[in-house]
């Protein structure tokens, strides 16, 4: 008899694929996906502890959730992902009802610690230990054994080549939560592209926290590969249409690396790079490891190479002691490089940071007055990269669609939405070629070409 399984995911692109994994996982197991956590068996909430908001999110839901919990007593909710990493036993101090509690390198026991608790072997499950392996059990096996999950984009995956982090950025939970950096190996990275794109597989993301340092610390692979060699070879497996990765912190971005936008086709041509703040000084008390002049030479390198690059960033404003001064520098950064999208917030203390500790705390107003000022600037930016499209033709990956207005995805990553005749026919995962005809803030508007 199969039993409903409800996942919420919060944060990265790292927790939506920790979320397709335990699904494909407990479909093993007789569940099915739930639209709504009313009448599920099993509500999983996979969460993000990166910025405070996201975490209110999570304690907000589970909330919610307690009254689901009363109406249905055999609901089991748990809590999975980096609050369940970070926090442990202290969620059932504030929310009792939580049955489950699984950090991020425990998913794997997902299955056996839901067999005792609904056999009534215990009332409460937790495992938060970070094993800092790929090994319980291998990725690939999830994948030859269970077919995709239905998805709105089944066309595009995500594929995990690393987890963990070393660079301990004063203000990041990631190497509490995730733990060090491990590679994992390319035999099984391969394999899991190549099963994936046989599936119908158009577009792969490779995902890490900082997929730059890919094979040079604590590795699990045996070969001796980089990161831009993994993307080559990742390149080469025959019907990947686009290939994309993130995330890549500034200081590891290697020449070999920007050389593959210039030499691998479907490299789609979008690279998110954080930078996080324009000053010097802020990102020196960040631990970044870098200068603004290094970051802005590399950027000068990526064009020069790849001229028709898109390039999105993280910024954090009201870092603890961001001058105005410092402020001005970061709107200086903006208008240098000129983005085409950003990633925007508010600086928030997050448990186990140095930065939690700095004394010099920027007022919550300056820090809301800051972030507005530095979101319009970026969105009449943004509005002016978009509006460089109009009158070209592009190449289009469609990603969903009704009728004939259908939705999809240039190569640099910006949203397109064109009209097509209702019997062409075009899928989610087609490419296809549209005139651009307007430009907004966030998207674009086309007509299919023929």
């Amino acid at each position: 008899m199969s039993k409903n399984l409800y996942i919420k995911t919060f944060g990265c692109q790292m927790n939506e694929r920790d979320s397709e994994i335990m699904e494909q996982m407990l479909a093993q197991e007789g569940y099915v996906p739930a639209a709504s956590p009313e009448g599920a068996d099993v509500v999983l909430i996979n969460t993000c502890s990166i910025r405070e908001k996201a975490e209110q999110k999570v304690f907000s839901l589970l909330g919610q959730l307690r009254e689901e919990k009363a109406r249905n007593p055999s609901l089991l909710l748990g809590v999975t992902g980096c609050v369940a990493q970070q926090e442990g036993e202290r969620i059932r101090e504030r929310m009792p009802h939580v049955d489950l509690i699984v950090g991020t390198q425990q998913i794997y026991q997902l299955p056996e610690m839901l067999a005792r608790l609904t056999q009534g072997m215990t009332t409460r499950e937790t495992a938060t230990d970070l094993e800092g392996s790929f090994a319980i059990p291998p990725f690939q096996k999830l994948l030859i054994n269970t077919p995709p999950s239905p998805a709105p984009h089944s066309f595009r995956r995500f594929v995990t080549i690393m987890q963990g982090c070393n660079n301990y950025c004063s203000y990041c939970v990631v190497p509490g939560t995730r733990g060090r950096e491990i590679s994992r190996p390319v035999a099984d990275i391969m394999e899991e592209v190549e099963i994936l794109v046989s599936q119908g597989v158009k577009e792969i993301t490779l995902l890490g926290q900082n997929v730059n340092s890919y094979g040079k610390t604590n590795k699990v692979a045996d070969t001796e590969v980089d990161f831009p060699q993994l993307l080559r070879q990742v390149a080469l497996v025959n019907g990947l249409r686009r290939l994309r990765f993130t995330t890549s912190h500034p200081k590891d971005l290697s020449e070999a690396l920007m050389r593959c936008f210039a030499e691998i086709d479907i490299l789609c041509p979008h690279f998110h790079l954080p930078v996080q703040s324009g000053s010097n000084a802020v990102l020196q008390r960040m631990n970044r490891k870098y200068t603004v002049e290094n970051y802005l030479e590399k950027v000068a390198s990526l064009r020069r190479l790849c001229p028709d690059i898109a390039l999105a960033t993280d910024i954090i404003v009201g870092f603890p002691g961001e001058t105005e001064a410092d402020f001005q520098a970061t709107m200086d950064l903006l208008q240098t490089v000129r983005f085409h999208g950003s990633f925007s917030f508010k600086y928030s203390d997050r448990p186990h940071t140095r930065s939690a500790e700095f004394s010099d705390k920027i007022p919550e107003e300056v820090k809301a007055r800051r972030l507005m000022e530095f979101q319009s600037l970026q969105d009449s930016i943004s509005l002016e990269r978009n509006s460089e499209s109009i009158g070209r033709e592009v190449e289009v990956m469609v990603e969903s669609g009704e009728g004939n207005r259908l939705r999809g995805r240039t190569p640099a990553n910006q949203i397109v939405h064109f009209t097509a005749a209702p019997a062409s026919s075009l899928i989610p995962g087609t490419l296809a070629r549209v005139q651009i005809d307007h430009a907004g803030k966030h998207s674009l508007k086309g007509t299919l070409r023929n």
